[in-house]
């Protein structure tokens, strides 16, 4: 089966509003073996978006649309795609009597428009909408569908999982499995070159590296009868890549650096402590994202001046009149002060030249000393990052991270 994915709006042609529902939509389809070959986005307009219907269903099985599902008159979606298939709409008693009781219990005032939401061709299948008053709905001819569901996230996701997948899943005869793979401290033109002869002969697994922020990920694709099946195929070129390059892995499909930080921290029965100056508390706000931290997390702490790093940390005022606040010196005697002072198992320090100014030809902007203090040994990384102010507190507060969790697998 093909699909392609129509979203419909003119406020993201604008770019008003980011189109994160194709994306959704695309990982989601691909999981269950349904092939996106095409995506388009249309504005509020009836002649262009039956103009891409049209093209649409030359090419592909199945249209999902989204937007444009609402009660006013730029909303079109549901009465072009009708006219499309030929299909007249009708009230669906139903609906419209869901729809009042919706608008009754938040107390909002119903308006005659709102009934036009409740109008759908007599014989399509009705996608219940309990997050909204916009139903979505299958339209299906001569072995073409197409499905309309609404634009907003919070009403279109909940749709997509609880409607719409089960009918999907009835059309294919095999599975598509995926498993992501995530890297840190490497980048994607080196990882690409260790991997180059698995990239250039893969067939089925599939293997697509992505650059994102700070990091790079590739994903692993099979495709087979069965799960059971499609995760073996998946496990052969998995183990290839660990023997690879597996010292660069943090994680796996959805985790994140500091969740694998956090975990390793909690299973381990380690505390930590955290003094931070550039990265101005990114740390420390990484790490409380994690359910659970309570019980190994003591205190972290901004400690900007040169004054706060004597006061909080115990860092001597001649370490900072002979080397700088920006200094190997410094970070060491910053994570030592905040995990000693707490009794922590593990103390990680941050200090650098976020810029744009600040910089020199001796210690340029970019530059960032990480210190580590775990169960009495030290060890301390430099860093020259670049980019925006943000980034590089950004970049610094990752590598910060995955210092901390180089040093608790070894």
């Amino acid at each position: 089966m093909r699909a392609e994915i129509i979203t419909v709006g003119t406020e993201i042609l604008l770019g008003d509003i980011v189109n994160t529902n194709s994306q959704f939509l695309a990982k989601e389809l691909a999981n269950i073996g349904i092939d996106v070959y095409y995506q388009g986005t249309v504005g509020d307009n009836e002649t262009r978006l039956m103009e891409s219907l049209n093209e649409g269903l030359k090419r592909s099985d199945i249209i999902i649309t989204t937007g444009g599902l609402g009660p006013t008159k730029d909303d079109m979606t549901k009465e072009v795609a009708s006219k499309c298939f030929n299909q007249e709409l009708v009230l669906y008693m139903d609906i419209w009597k869901d729809i009042k009781s919706y608008f009754s219990k938040l107390g909002l005032e119903l308006t005659e428009n709102n009934k036009k939401q409740a109008y759908f061709p007599k014989d399509c299948i009705i996608l219940n909408n309990p997050n909204g008053t916009a139903p979505g709905a299958i339209l299906k001819k001569d072995n073409k569908m197409i499905i309309l569901l609404p634009g907003p996230p919070k009403e279109m996701i909940p749709m997509f999982n609880d409607e719409l997948k089960k009918h999907l899943l009835c059309l294919t005869d095999y599975k598509l499995v995926s498993k992501t793979l995530r890297f840190f401290g490497i980048g994607e033109s080196s990882l690409e070159d260790k991997l180059i002869d698995m990239i250039n002969n893969q067939k089925n697994p599939t293997i697509a590296p992505y650059a994102k922020e700070g990091e790079v990920t590739i994903r692993i694709t099979a495709k087979a009868e069965n799960t059971e099946k499609a995760n073996e195929l998946i496990k052969n070129v998995e183990d290839e890549i660990n023997n690879r390059v597996g010292n660069y892995i943090y994680g796996y499909d959805d985790t994140t650096l500091e969740e694998e930080v956090a975990k390793l921290l909690v299973e381990k029965n380690m505390t930590i402590a955290v003094s931070e100056s550039c990265t101005g508390g990114m740390v420390s706000s990484k790490l409380i994202n994690y359910p659970g931290i309570s019980q190994s997390f003591l205190e972290g702490c901004v400690t900007y001046s040169n004054e706060a790093k004597m006061k909080r940390l115990g860092v001597k005022k001649d370490t900072l009149d002979k080397f700088g606040a920006v200094s190997e010196e410094t970070a060491i005697e910053m994570a030592m002060g905040v995990a000693k002072s707490l009794g922590a198992n593990v103390g990680v320090s941050t200090t650098g030249i976020a810029g744009p100014g600040g910089g020199t030809d001796e210690k340029p902007v970019g530059l960032v000393y990480i210190g580590l203090y775990i169960n009495g040994e030290i060890k301390v990384k430099k860093c020259n990052l670049a980019g925006s102010r943000e980034k590089i507190r950004s970049r610094a507060t990752s590598e910060a991270l995955n210092l901390v969790r180089t040093e608790l697998i070894k």
